[in-house]
């Protein structure tokens, strides 16, 4: 039974869309902080890698055109 009309983002699409948001904050800022936000940005591209790499597909094809429709407002589009 539905108990709300609520809808979650799956497939790592919400952790691609926030290391989005933080990989474009990280070149507006200078020094250590800026690799560290872009660390953290990197490190949030794991999570829809491994559920490539956990379903045999090639992560670094599939992440890049994750990154391409996530640049293109489909905030939503997750593995």
């Amino acid at each position: 039974a539905i108990k709300n009309n609520h809808v979650v983002a799956g497939g790592g699409a919400c952790e691609m869309e926030i290391s989005k948001y933080l990989r474009a904050h990280s070149r507006t800022i200078m020094g250590k902080q800026q690799l560290i936000i872009g660390s953290v940005a990197k490190a949030l591209e794991v999570i829809p890698r491994q559920i490539c790499d956990n379903a045999g597909l090639d992560a670094t094809d599939l992440l890049n055109k994750l990154r391409m429709r996530h640049a293109q407002g489909d905030v939503w589009a997750g593995v």
